[in-house]
């Protein structure tokens, strides 16, 4: 199977014991109130900031509990791993700071950052197929092939135990806990988490959550067995799994009350959120939680806790999110404005849009452009405004001024 160590079972028990193997090396990372996220959600949240990491995720904690666990040679021979960057950072580091030779396989669309920061512990990086799925495949294939020692993401009772030790931090820090929301990719982390908050504390509740693109938890819970569902694009990509496994969609029925999905839009808004309100980098899976929080997807009441389970963004897809949820937030906005093409129009143009305390930050000309009038130009035109309030003040000032004008949207 996937695992080295198939007759080991998930319980309290053997998460506690990888507390104790794991915890000089693994960060006790903060769990601070947000007042912001709080006032959006209804109920008192905690933000777990499992970003905070050394490598920017909560995987090397299991990571790392499975490496502690190798024989002698098992260590001689070296481990694999498929990932789409924080399990393979996870993997990379550790096995790095032990001696181990390691090699991951990531897929060839894996964001810079990740590539780079897990070649950066030493690791041997192959970027191999369009996605999880591929390079998974290609993993197994080389260690097979190589004898390496597989160390899966989540399929993997010991680094589900690590990952768990997460639900023991949580109990000391938040002693009034009444719910948790957590991340689901292949569902390692929730069934971790799940059990060893269960096992202590039944009646705190454990919600999942999903990309709407990804669901392949929530389907495999509608039918009771794992499925295999679209490849599909989602800015998490770190919960972007196909299918998960029997053992995690098993300790999710047992341990889980609730799972949801969040849309492309909604983690966006959590990632700007979490970076404007909280100060803090979230990466698309890593805002999950979050976004099921703040639109109000998860069914909460009492002091609830978020899982901010990775940082790791690509910087231009930051960027990207930037620029849209100032656009959704009307603190941007484009236009496309038809100007008489003489001296002085851009000018006037100019004053206007100034005189609205409006800031031009881009602007382009399309003299040849389909539909302006020969002698008429259409300027293109982004604009830094402080809402929509203020939109609406420069709108009705262009129809004032006689302009044509139209919102991109």
């Amino acid at each position: 199977m996937s695992q080295s160590h198939p007759d080991v079972q998930v319980t309290l028990h053997s998460i506690q014991q990888a507390r104790e193997r794991i915890r000089e090396a693994v960060r006790y990372t903060p769990c601070s109130h947000s007042a912001a996220i709080s006032a959006a959600a209804g109920v008192p949240v905690s933000l777990k900031l499992e970003n905070r990491q050394p490598t920017g995720a909560f995987k090397e904690r299991g990571a790392l509990n499975r490496i502690l666990l190798l024989s002698e040679e098992e260590k001689r021979r070296g481990v694999i791993a498929a990932s789409a960057g924080n399990h393979a950072q996870g993997v990379a580091c550790h096995a790095g700071r032990h001696g181990i030779t390691a090699k991951i396989v990531m897929p060839q669309m894996t964001p810079l950052v990740k590539v780079n920061a897990t070649a950066s512990y030493g690791a041997q990086v192959v970027l191999f197929g369009d996605n999880y799925d591929e390079a998974y495949g290609e993993a197994r294939r080389l260690a097979e092939a190589d004898n390496l020692v597989f160390i899966h993401p989540f399929d993997d009772a010991e680094v589900i135990a690590g990952q768990g030790t997460i639900g023991l931090e949580l109990l000391e820090q938040v002693p009034n806990l009444a719910a948790v929301v957590v991340p689901i990719g292949g569902g390692g982390l929730i069934s971790g988490v799940a059990c060893a908050i269960k096992e202590s504390k039944p009646g705190v509740r454990v919600i999942g959550v999903q990309a709407a693109h990804m669901p392949s938890m929530m389907e495999a819970l509608k039918v009771g067995v794992p499925v295999t569902v679209p490849t599909n694009t989602t800015i998490a990509d770190g919960i972007a799994v196909r299918r998960t496994s029997e053992r995690t969609l098993s300790l999710v029925q047992k341990y889980v009350d609730e799972v949801v999905a969040v849309e492309e839009e909604e983690i966006a808004s959590a990632i700007l959120t979490l970076l404007e309100k909280e100060k803090t980098l979230a990466e698309g899976a890593g805002a999950a939680a979050v976004a099921a929080l703040l639109h109000r997807k998860a069914k909460v009441t009492g002091t609830t806790v978020a899982l901010v389970c990775g940082g790791n963004i690509d910087v231009t897809l930051l960027a990207r999110i930037i620029q849209r949820g100032l656009v959704k937030d009307g603190r941007l906005v484009r236009l496309q404005i038809h100007l008489a093409d003489r001296p002085g129009s851009l000018q006037r143009l100019s004053t206007l849009i100034a005189d609205q305390h409006a800031n031009i930050v881009e602007f382009q000309f399309d003299r040849a452009y389909y539909g302006v009038n020969l002698g008429n130009t259409l300027v293109d035109i982004s604009v830094e405004t402080r809402g929509d309030e203020q939109i609406r003040r420069l709108l009705a000032a262009l129809t004032q001024g006689g302009y044509r004008h139209e919102r991109v949207l």
